[in-house]
């Protein structure tokens, strides 16, 4: 249960949701007052796994986690990235047995809400279920796109496609600005994220540099060099975002 303390703990989840629909101080104190329990969780471990029963959703309060699916052969596919103030594992919580797997990209401290906590607020408080429902629509959007990347682009497209969604998606959650940020996946979780060995990948962003469409300090640093051009080669449109048409981060 939330204490006077940590009462501010879901105000990234609050600025997230006014960004899907428009909330009243009722509404957002509503999200403020849910029960939750805060939990740091390590590096490579589960926030739930594939068909299990899905008993909480949890807000990213730091760090990154991805959605997965595994194949008969063993083999992980990355299907969606979250980072600071989305709520993951929404669907499943919903649904109850989960379709996908939840794993932490890196060492994140995260706030798990229980799923009849969520199924109350959003009957109790119909803008935050129409906040939550657009939210789940837009990770939906992001999964199809990803979708198309890996089944109908070129590697250098599918890893030119994943750097300017970063941009953008970062930008808007206070973790990246100008077209400069930490890359949040390794070279094989890009791998695993866009169908491709971690040495096609090392090589396919190498060329990106080499032709002056992203700057690097370091393997993990990304700058921008040549925004216009990195999205005509990815092939990359922002629609399946949904965001705001005047939203900073697009200009």
């Amino acid at each position: 249960m939330n204490d006077t303390a940590t009462a501010l703990t879901l105000q990234s989840l609050v600025s997230k949701l006014s960004y899907r629909a428009t909330l009243d101080e009722a509404d957002r104190a509503a999200i403020l007052s849910l029960p939750f329990r805060t939990k740091m969780l390590e590096r490579n471990s589960f926030i739930v796994r594939e068909r299990e029963r899905a008993t909480h959703a949890c807000v990213m309060l730091s760090g990154y986690s991805v959605s997965t699916k595994m194949v008969g052969t063993g083999n992980r596919q990355i299907v969606s990235i979250h980072m600071k103030g989305e709520m993951v594992d929404l669907q499943n919580s919903l649904l109850e047995i989960a379709d996908h797997s939840v794993q932490m990209l890196t060492a994140s401290k995260v706030a798990l809400i229980a799923r009849q906590d969520i199924v109350k607020l959003t009957l109790d408080r119909p803008a935050v279920g129409l906040a939550m429902w657009k939210e789940t629509l837009v990770n939906a959007s992001i999964f199809r796109e990803w979708i198309a990347n890996v089944g109908r682009r070129d590697a250098r497209a599918r890893i030119a496609h994943l750097l300017c969604e970063f941009s953008l998606r970062l930008k808007v959650a206070g973790l990246g600005e100008n077209g400069e940020y930490e890359l949040p996946m390794t070279q094989e979780q890009l791998g695993d994220a866009t169908g491709l060995t971690a040495v096609h990948v090392n090589r396919t962003i190498k060329g990106l540099e080499h032709d002056g469409l992203i700057n690097r300090a370091n393997p993990r640093s990304i700058q921008i060099g040549d925004w216009r051009k990195l999205a005509e080669v990815g092939d990359f449109d922002s629609n399946y975002l949904h965001m705001a048409h005047d939203e900073p981060a697009l200009q």
